[in-house]
């Protein structure tokens, strides 16, 4: 007799439910969530993060910008000119350069051009006799070679350089400042000023002139008509000499020596340029100053990132207990919170970094310098927010993580 095994149903192992894994795709859009839902709010933080990303990018892009104002205005002028002027004696009082400095300056070999302008100190400069003595206006009359504009590098906003004609007569080139402080805006025939008790026609008006900014104060005289004029006794108070590039260092090591041998120690040599590079290193003090402020503002706007979103989880605990309630895992309710707090910081930083380059753009233009913005200052700043946006929002973005459902429906 043959017997039938009845097989008992067999049951099929499942395998344990997983929670869908979040594509990047639904993180910045779970993400953004709290940003549309309170726009005003997220504004407000996240101009609290442009500022200080502004603040930053601005002040790096400005000084970059100056500093390639400065290159250009160099590059232009050159950094080859040097300055002899007479310093002062053992006894304390000022010396002199003798007549034959400007020829013996010539004799060094890498020089290749030399000029000089002689103070006239008795002589005022004045709009017209009816200005009171007293009223200088800081101008002092200077003679000048014919050759000092070319060594200089000066140029003229209007009218004529002095030349060997009107060197011999009373003709005067006013420096930019002494042509604004006499209120003459043009030099015409018919344009006069008095300098000690001589009325001189204006022929020409300098622009400002970066390496000789004395100039700029100066009523300018050909050297015959400060002699047959004023009585101007031929000593150079200043020289300017140009040099190779090559050899500027040595031409300013032996300058003073070859201006006055017998004296060399009362003759004063410089380079104008690095009065203009230490000007600008001047101003570094104060980058590195906004700097610290920036950061401080940068500071405040993750202080306003973090309030943001402690808020947040304060006020979406039941949207945190249902997501919960229907399978979203506690990573997933960490990675929602801190996305969107990434996101606010991301937004913060690109609007500062756009604003600070539109301030940078604004400033230069208007000062005349290149647009320059260093890309680490741009990129750098956005980083720095996304760092700064991740620290806080991961106590929020935790702490949300960390809700029961049940206590988070509740809204305990």
């Amino acid at each position: 007799m043959s017997t039938s095994v009845l097989d008992s149903p067999r049951t099929t192992a499942r395998p344990p439910l997983r929670p869908a894994r979040l594509r990047p795709r639904d993180v910045v859009k779970v993400g953004s969530v709290g940003l549309r839902t309170r726009p005003l709010r997220a504004f407000l933080s996240a101009l609290g993060i442009a500022i200080g990303i502004a603040a930053m990018v601005a002040v790096v892009g400005i000084s970059a910008s100056s500093q390639a104002g400065l290159d250009r205005t160099l590059a232009a002028l050159g950094t080859n000119l040097l300055t002899a002027s007479p310093g002062s004696t053992m006894t304390g009082e000022t010396a002199q350069l003798p007549d034959s400095a400007e020829e013996m300056a010539a004799r060094i070999g890498p020089v290749t051009s030399v000029s000089a302008i002689g103070k006239l100190p008795g002589a005022k400069v004045y709009r017209s006799s009816k200005i009171p003595e007293v009223e200088t206006g800081g101008l002092s009359a200077y003679a000048a070679r014919t050759d000092l504009r070319a060594t200089t590098g000066a140029a003229l906003a209007s009218g004529t350089w002095l030349n060997a004609a009107t060197g011999r007569y009373p003709a005067v080139v006013l420096g930019a400042t002494a042509a604004e402080r006499l209120g003459i805006g043009r030099a015409t025939p018919d344009t006069q000023v008095l300098i000690g008790d001589r009325l001189f026609t204006v022929v020409g008006i300098l622009a400002p002139a970066e390496l000789a900014p004395e100039l700029d104060t100066a009523a300018l005289i050909g050297w015959p008509a400060a002699t047959s004029e004023l009585g101007f006794d031929g000593h150079a108070t200043t020289l300017y000499v140009r040099a190779e590039d090559a050899d500027v260092a040595g031409v300013q090591a032996v300058l003073g020596a070859t201006a006055n041998p017998s004296a060399p120690n009362e003759v004063d040599v410089s380079r104008p340029s690095d009065a203009l590079a230490a000007k600008k290193a001047a101003g570094e003090a104060f980058t590195g100053l906004l700097l610290g402020l920036g950061a401080v503002a940068l500071l405040v706007g993750g202080v306003g990132v973090a309030n943001t979103m402690v808020i947040s989880v304060l006020e979406r605990r039941a949207e945190i207990g249902l997501r919960r309630s229907l399978g979203a895992t506690r990573g997933q309710i960490r990675t929602q919170f801190l996305a969107e707090s990434l996101l606010l910081s991301a937004l913060g930083g690109l609007g500062g970094a756009l604003l600070g380059v539109a301030v940078t753009g604004g400033y230069a233009v208007y000062q005349g310098w290149p647009v320059t913005v260093p890309l680490w200052a741009g990129v750098g700043g956005v980083l720095a927010t996304l760092v700064i946006g991740a620290l806080a929002g991961l106590y929020p973005a935790v702490r949300a993580s960390r809700l029961a459902p049940t206590e988070a429906l509740a809204g305990r």
